[in-house]
C-alpha cells in the first residue's frame, strides 16, 4: 500500500445508526475508505474476503458470535487485518479475551471522532491504541499478576507449544492439523493444561501461563 492510498476500513456493528455513523465519518475523511459494513461476525467471515480491509472496527456485543470470540476467527481467516475493538463498557474479561485472541487495539464507543480516526491510522501503522479507561484495566491486570510464579505441576514442552498456539488464536482444528493428531486428542491436552494451571477458560489459562513465565 502506497502512502497515497487510503486506509481501507471495514465495520462490524449490529446497530444500524452506529454502523452508518461510523461509515459516514470514515468515508468523509481524506485518507480513509470504508470497504465493507457488516451486522455480525458471521456475515463478515462470509463476505469480507471480497474486499479485505487494512483495519476492522469490531463491536464486542453482537448477536451470534460475540466480538471477543469473533476476533480469533477473523484473524485466523484474515491474518493481515488489524482489528480495533469497540465497546460501551470497559469489561475486564472481555478486554483480556479480545487481546489474547488477536485484537490490536481497544476503544470505548464514546471516543471522540478525531481520536477514532487517529486510532485507525495508529493501528494500521503497527500501534496498539487504547482508550485511557481500557489501558488502566490492562495495567491493573498486570499489576495483579505480580512476578512470575511456578505452577504446581510443570507443563510438558508439547503442552507449552500447544498453549502458545492457543494464545495466538489458533483453533482446536488448526492445532490438530499442526501436530497431526485428532481433535479429540487436542481437547485432552487442553483439559490437562487447564487442570495443571487450575484454569477454567482459555483466557485464564493464558493469563496464568504468562504469569508463570511459561509463554511470552
Amino acid at each position: 500500500m502506497s502512502a497515497d492510498e487510503p486506509i481501507r476500513v471495514a465495520i462490524v456493528e449490529d446497530k444500524l445508526t452506529m454502523r452508518e455513523g461510523l461509515a459516514l465519518l470514515i468515508n468523509g475523511t481524506a485518507g480513509y475508505r470504508v470497504v465493507g459494513t457488516f451486522r455480525t461476525v458471521e456475515e463478515a467471515l462470509l463476505r469480507m474476503e471480497r474486499d479485505v480491509p487494512d483495519v476492522l472496527l469490531l463491536d464486542i456485543h453482537l448477536p451470534g458470535i460475540p466480538g471477543s470470540e469473533g476476533v480469533r476467527q477473523l484473524k485466523e481467516k484474515f491474518p493481515s487485518v488489524q482489528i480495533l475493538m469497540l465497546t460501551v463498557y470497559a469489561e475486564e474479561e472481555k478486554v483480556f479475551e479480545s487481546l489474547c485472541n488477536g485484537a490490536s487495539g481497544y476503544l470505548l464507543k464514546k471516543t471522540p471522532p478525531a481520536r477514532l480516526l487517529e486510532a485507525i491510522r495508529e493501528v494500521h501503522e503497527g500501534g496498539a491504541p487504547m482508550s485511557p479507561e481500557i489501558a488502566r484495566k490492562v495495567v491493573q491486570l498486570f499489576h495483579r499478576t505480580g512476578p512470575p510464579e511456578k505452577p504446581e505441576c510443570r507443563l510438558t514442552p508439547h503442552e507449552i507449544r500447544l498453549l502458545e498456539m492457543l494464545s495466538q488464536g489458533a483453533t482446536y482444528q488448526a492445532i490438530a492439523d499442526h501436530f497431526q493428531i485428532h481433535i479429540g486428542t487436542v481437547r485432552k491436552y487442553i483439559s490437562s493444561i487447564y487442570g495443571k494451571l487450575h484454569a477454567h477458560s482459555k483466557a485464564e489459562a493464558v493469563r496464568k501461563a504468562l504469569k508463570a513465565g511459561l509463554i511470552s
